[in-house]
């Protein structure tokens, strides 16, 4: 072998300095401890340098306190890399891999951002302390079923209903466990069509959706986000961007307008989750409180989990919520979401699997874009309790369905029931049922014959089906354009029956009161703290 001469020597001696502090970084962490912030804002962000060379990084992170919660996430010099939120897991991402929550991709020098949000902070002072080991070398095996995401071919042809969910969660949120196979797995054996990943405040997930399509050729996977505020939850149904989440945040300066406005970007539907879910520490930020843009909300969950466990408690008040964006003249889709975090395994008794409820949306092929455009439509019926439920189609003259506008003096409404013997069926106007009728065959049809309203704004009618008193099936609305004309006096509802129903409408179930209402509430609130608590102790899961 030939002696290196002293250049070379001197060469690799220069060398060796040069990458001296890199090394250095990549072996020793960077501690950071520090107060939080006292104030308005619900977030703020600790920068932190990562040098050339690096391909890992693992931020671990403690918010020194049993009783305080803090949710956590990260972000480069140009981009946002993954939200954990309240778990208490390292978050790892490198070049080729990331941990659950997190985007692999390139590590580009420079400052990046520890994302912090205060979701729950009452002992004070509060601290953070968080540990950031940078690596030369990843420690994560690479991840080759990652593939950027693009839309399946459809699935089916052909117009129909098609039964779905639009509120599941995969083990990429920080709270549920369950891997996009499993998801799958289950949606199909309760007889799904598709499922919507609502994934909180992260895209993590998109990536790893290819590979799962291609093994369940059967179920469809609709991309999305849960957007997940201190103020709301919403879904951005389609979306496949990041959205910031981060209402009161003082640096960005983030408004529900600009979320709107990121959703629409994206050719995503904004969809109000649990509206009327206050449970106050036991589910932060679940109820709707921001106030959105006029016209920017496309559908609203009006049945969060199945209708036995928290329909008495919450489902009437989802429809009047619903009920003021359509008196505003807004067309806004009925649909339900399980809000599944364990892919129908561990439930406990408050907790519904994946379908339950269930929506229907009439769509001309199984395919992202078509189901997309059913909702869009309106064209949507939820089961409140799952799959398994009675169907009911609403029609208008020869041909108008659920989610259209009819023009004509009169019109004849009719609705047509399947699987809903012993049932109650119920026209709805405008918000206001007129009485039931009682379904004594299979199928089952009611027909009401209406008269255009007078006036400019146009009425709008829908069918709920009742079993046992309670509510089980909600359509989407047709609606009935006005005439311009003025109003007669106390005009009233032109109901002109058929000889197969005189008029319908639905009973609300009767909500339990006393102890019962209280006893049930205090067993939701006790088991989404041990859904939260669960989180924060879970084991460290890459």
């Amino acid at each position: 072998m030939l002696a290196p001469s002293r250049h070379h020597l001197a060469a690799a001696l220069a060398a060796c300095l040069v990458a001296l502090p890199t090394l250095a970084s990549a072996q020793t962490p960077i501690v950071l401890d520090g107060p939080i912030p006292e104030g308005t804002a619900r977030y703020f962000a600790v920068p932190f340098t990562v040098p050339e060379g690096i391909r890992e990084i693992e931020v671990r992170h403690d918010d020194q306190s049993e009783r305080n919660i803090l949710d956590w996430g990260l972000a480069d010099p140009t981009r946002f890399r993954g939200w954990g939120g309240g778990n208490t897991e390292a978050a790892v991402v490198s070049v080729e891999a990331a941990s659950r929550s997190y985007v692999p991709g390139a590590i580009p020098a420079g400052t990046w951002s520890l994302l912090i949000g205060q979701a729950k902070v009452i002992e004070r002072p509060a601290r953070y302390h968080v540990e950031i080991l940078l690596r030369a070398t990843p420690t994560l095996p690479p991840q080759p079923e990652r593939r950027p995401y693009a839309h399946a071919p459809a699935l089916s042809a052909g117009p129909r209903w098609y039964a779905g969910d639009f509120h599941v969660h995969s083990r990429e949120s920080g709270d549920a466990s369950p891997t996009l196979d499993e998801v799958a797995t289950f949606a199909r054996s309760r007889g799904l069509d598709f499922v919507e990943l609502s994934e909180h405040n992260t895209v993590s997930e998109l990536d790893l959706v290819g590979a799962a399509q291609a093994r369940h050729p059967a179920l469809l996977f609709v991309p999305g986000i849960e957007v997940t505020t201190y103020a709301g939850h919403a879904n951005a149904i389609g979306a496949t961007r990041w959205i910031d989440f981060r209402v009161g945040s003082a640096d960005p300066m983030v408004t529900v307008d600009a979320i709107t406005a990121a959703a629409a970007s994206q050719g995503a539907i904004f969809s109000i989750n649990h509206p009327v879910l206050n449970l106050g520490d036991a589910c932060i930020g679940c109820s709707w409180s921001l106030r959105e843009p006029a016209g920017s909300v496309g559908a609203v969950e009006l049945q969060n989990g199945q209708y036995s466990v928290t329909g008495a408690l919450f489902y009437a008040r989802s429809v009047r919520f619903w009920e003021a964006y359509l008196a505003r003249g807004e067309h806004v889709a009925p649909i339900g979401g399980s809000d599944d975090h364990r892919a129908g395994e561990d439930r406990g008794s408050l907790a519904s699997p994946i379908g339950g409820p269930t929506t229907m949306v009439y769509a001309t092929e199984l395919s992202v874009p078509a189901i997309l455009a059913g909702v869009r439509a309106g064209r949507t019926v939820v089961k409140l309790q799952g799959p398994g439920d009675p169907m009911v189609e609403l029609r208008a003259g020869d041909a108008a369905m659920i989610g259209d506008t009819v023009r004509a003096q009169r019109v004849t409404l009719r609705a047509t029931a399947t699987g809903a013997m012993g049932a109650t069926l119920s026209f709805v106007r405008n918000g206001e049922a007129t009485d039931p009728v009682a379904v004594n065959a299979d199928p089952f049809t009611a027909t009401v014959e209406v008269d255009a309203p007078p006036g400019a704004s146009d009425d709008r009618w829908r069918c709920e089906l009742a079993v046992n008193d309670r509510p089980r099936v909600v359509t989407g609305h047709i609606w009935i354009a006005a005439t311009g004309e003025p109003a007669a006096p106390d005009a009233g509802v032109a109901v002109h029956p058929t000889t197969t129903s005189d008029g319908c409408g639905c009973r609300s179930a009767p909500s339990p009161g006393g102890a019962g209402l209280w006893g049930l509430l205090a067993a939701m609130a006790a088991a989404l703290t041990r859904r939260r608590g669960a989180r924060r102790n879970s084991p460290p899961t890459r």
